[in-house]
């Protein structure tokens, strides 16, 4: 039997990536699992990628009335949600004095306004006893030029889960926050920069990082089933890192 056998869990970004390696790994604990993303050739591809127990619902978690719709597939599917990994975020880089106000807006739209609401929405569906794992990162901790405002919106995420497990502590909710450092994820392929600015941007990355590499998507996903799965019973407000030992050291 599976660690997640029987369960019901809900991936936003869950069409590529972390979020997409995360919810492969749920399905393959027997969960069904419910996937977000932006674009819907993505999300087929994800759902024929997974293979089974997977439902997508294209939209974008900045956008309440797509999360709406989310769950409500969701409750008219299942009934019912026992993990959520709010997974859904975007990277946008600029130093101190060029940072734009459509920049600040989009960061904080998706991965800061976007999160909330895609676990408050989340709430009247939820079973008492269930997981919330919130996406962020090792940025949180870490002072990078030309990264403060995608470091503050991952700060917050680490502030949500503090206050977020004092909120559901009378459903017996767990709420832990996973951050990973640099994993090799298509998002190096949609950055604006040439391919050997991007190839760079990786050794430099790589180099602060003790395990001396990227880390692969499979790996946060084996994180995120520990936070999702009964083996973290007594594991809740925490940020697990996951990042070679790079934010630790």
């Amino acid at each position: 039997m599976g660690k997640l056998e029987g369960k019901v869990a809900v991936v936003t970004g869950g069409n590529s990536g972390i979020g997409l390696a995360t919810a492969r790994r749920f399905v393959e604990e027997g969960a069904h699992v419910f996937i977000t993303g932006r674009r819907q050739a993505e999300l087929d591809q994800a759902v024929e990628l997974i293979g089974r127990n997977v439902t997508a619902v294209r939209g974008d978690v900045a956008n309440l009335s797509d999360l709406d719709r989310l769950y409500e597939a969701v409750k008219r599917e299942k009934g019912r949600i026992d993990v959520l990994f709010a997974n859904a975020g975007i990277v946008r880089v600029a130093p101190l004095g060029e940072i734009t106000e459509d920049l600040f807006d989009g960061v904080f739209a998706i991965n800061v306004r976007g999160l909330l609401f895609s676990v408050q929405k989340a709430l009247p569906l939820f079973r008492d006893g269930g997981s919330i794992i919130l996406n962020a990162s090792n940025s949180s901790v870490q002072g990078t030029a030309t990264n403060s405002v995608y470091s503050a919106s991952k700060a917050a995420v680490r502030s949500f889960a503090r206050t977020w497990t004092s909120d559901l502590k009378g459903r017996r909710i767990r709420v832990n926050t996973l951050s990973p450092g640099p994993v090799e994820t298509p998002i190096f392929e949609t950055v604006p920069f040439p391919r050997d600015v991007v190839e760079r941007i990786k050794s430099e990355l790589i180099a602060q990082v003790p395990m001396g590499r990227m880390g692969r998507p499979e790996e946060v996903a084996n994180a995120a089933l520990f936070l999702a799965s009964d083996d973290s019973s007594f594991v809740t407000g925490i940020e697990l890192f996951v990042d070679g030992g790079m934010a630790q050291v």
